[in-house]
């Protein structure tokens, strides 16, 4: 379930900007969510931001809000993770993910809730 390929991560002085971008989910059907987790040494992988592709809405954790925008071209089949005002608290390993689940109780709010995953991009913000 290695099929989608992140790209953007890199090493950014605190207060910059990157932009992560995730692809391959052309062949997916019926994808219900997809967002951006991360997750560093010895903790679990936790949600970043998750949009909705019925309705297009967004969720996302509460220490990214106002500074991380997750979208979605759709053309070109890719999700993206606008990050800005980044800080060292946000380096991390960054993951897509998606979920195609019509279970009601999946809102790809978990790691588990997911079934797509791509391999990660590294994020670090130097102080």
């Amino acid at each position: 379930q290695g099929q989608l390929v992140e790209s953007g991560g890199g090493s950014v002085q605190a207060g910059g900007s990157l932009r992560l971008s995730c692809a391959g989910f052309g062949g997916i059907v019926s994808i219900k969510c997809m967002g951006w987790f991360r997750q560093t040494p010895g903790k679990e992988r936790e949600r970043v931001a998750t949009l909705y592709t019925g309705s297009g809405g967004t969720i996302y954790a509460d220490s990214v809000k106002g500074r991380f925008t997750i979208s979605q071209e759709k053309a070109k089949k890719t999700v993206y993770l606008q990050m800005d005002r980044l800080t060292p608290e946000d380096t991390a390993i960054y993951y897509c993910a998606l979920s195609n689940n019509p279970a009601a109780h999946i809102q790809c709010s978990s790691a588990a809730d997911n079934n797509y995953w791509g391999r990660g991009t590294q994020v670090t913000v130097s102080s």
